[in-house]
């Protein structure tokens, strides 16, 4: 290191330890010439590298001072690795903001003032009629007609638990555990319901007969793909069932495909192929395959029930934000957003392959479920063992998870379960956070005992 660099640093230094105090007087340059047994010159030119840096300031026949607000160099800290198993959004290194935005800008542009007026109810007709075409690379075929774009697809699940449904019949079915947005509109409403047990096996499709046959069961709500939290994904067969059950004992089914486009199986349906009566009400999200921010998502209502969850949208909000509709009836036009979906589901895909690794490797058997979307799973701990202490001991190793006991109706609460998502972590990183997760459950299980 030149000598000039040393005196700048040791400079630096004493301002840090406080020998040298912001707007104090520094050694004259013969006093630093003799302490570094160097020329003048050399000092000279420390003196006007910090100068130059604002770091201080010449004072004629006076000599040189330190700036009031002179800040030592501090040494790069390195960050703590935070492996976020918590957050659930879309991998934000991934979100196509600048496609979207020039969506945005394109949809000012072709439809200018239309885009920031009141519009229709039901969504634009443009966009319902490309959601339509969307749709039957997902099996689900439909009409503009019966399809409704909604502020997010919770919207449209918070109404169906108020509305009156086709059947006459008032109470509710839904798989426990399940969405904790669909649990706050349970309790909001307050409806009577029956929660049904979702293991690595699925439901008991016998105890879902039961339910339908004796409890005047108004719909069954059920995230087909991708559950939330276990992440399980139901099979044909089973789908098929569901379906044939609700039709039998005159039930509707409320399917959440919020992960459809994820699905790497193309043979893999959603319940809507096998429902010709109108029984299975088909609702979508954007959030977790695009933007949450967007609020977007759609559901195809059967016609019987169109009119009046039009009437109890437009209570709710007047209409879905038209800017937002008209970028992404841009999106899908151009191509954008089946491109991006690929490479979606090719990222989730390997994360969800490396998750499945890493419990097989640190995990006893039958205390995960299995994901291979890449978003949720869960863990199943040791009944005596709160999973809330669990996470605080894993947020001191910088491992967030969740507690997954808000995802439980009261009466089916179980607090010794956390709900993963590999959405935000990156891959080389997610066996060492099923590593520490496993050594902290083995080290609060030997605590509590």
């Amino acid at each position: 290191m030149p000598i000039y660099e040393e005196i700048m640093k040791e400079i630096d230094q004493r301002v840090t330890k406080g020998i040298l105090k912001p707007g104090s007087k520094l050694p004259s340059i013969r006093q630093l010439s003799n302490e570094f047994s160097c020329s003048r010159n050399t000092v000279i030119k420390a003196y006007e590298q910090l100068e130059k840096k604002h770091l201080i300031y010449a004072v004629p026949k006076s000599g040189y001072y330190i700036v009031d607000r002179y800040q030592p160099s501090k040494k790069k800290s390195i960050k703590p690795i935070i492996i976020d198993f918590f957050s659930a959004g879309p991998d934000k290194k991934i979100m196509p903001f600048r496609d979207f935005q020039h969506c945005m800008n394109q949809a000012i542009d072709i439809y200018k003032e239309e885009m920031f007026s009141y519009s229709e109810i039901q969504g634009m007709k443009s966009l319902r009629e490309q959601l339509a075409k969307h749709l039957q690379d997902l099996q689900v075929f439909t009409s503009a007609e019966r399809i409704c774009v909604v502020t997010g697809s919770q919207q449209a699940l918070n109404l169906f638990v108020s509305l009156p449904f086709p059947n006459g019949k008032n109470n509710i079915c839904l798989e426990q555990p399940t969405h904790h947005a669909f649990i706050e509109s349970i309790q909001v409403h307050n409806p009577t319901v029956y929660g049904i047990k979702v293991t690595n096996k699925g439901i008991d499709l016998e105890q879902l007969e039961y339910l339908f046959k004796e409890k005047d069961i108004k719909f069954f709500y059920i995230v087909s793909r991708f559950h939330n939290p276990t992440g399980y994904s139901y099979t044909n067969s089973e789908k098929k069932k569901i379906v044939e059950l609700s039709q039998k004992y005159d039930v509707y089914i409320v399917e959440d495909d919020y992960m459809g486009d994820l699905d790497i199986n193309s043979k893999r349906d959603p319940m809507f192929a096998f429902d010709p009566t109108g029984r299975v009400i088909y609702t979508k999200s954007f959030s977790k395959v695009l933007l949450p921010g967007l609020r977007l998502g759609i559901t195809v209502i059967p016609e019987t029930m169109i009119e009046t969850f039009l009437r109890a949208k437009y209570a709710d909000d007047l209409h879905t934000p038209l800017l937002t509709q008209g970028a992404l009836e841009i999106y899908m036009k151009s191509g954008m957003y089946d491109a991006h979906i690929k490479k979606m589901r090719t990222i989730y895909h390997k994360k969800g392959k490396v998750l499945q690794e890493a419990f097989s490797e640190h995990l006893p058997d039958n205390t995960y479920s299995c994901s291979h979307s890449g978003f949720y799973s869960t863990v199943e701990i040791p009944s005596h063992v709160k999973s809330k202490k669990l996470v605080e001991e894993l947020g001191k190793e910088n491992v967030l998870v969740q507690d997954a006991s808000i995802m439980y109706l009261p009466q089916y609460k179980k607090e010794n379960v956390i709900r993963l998502s590999v959405s935000q972590v990156e891959e080389k990183y997610i066996n060492m956070g099923i590593g520490k997760i496993a050594k902290a459950i083995k080290e609060i299980r030997q605590t509590v005992r």
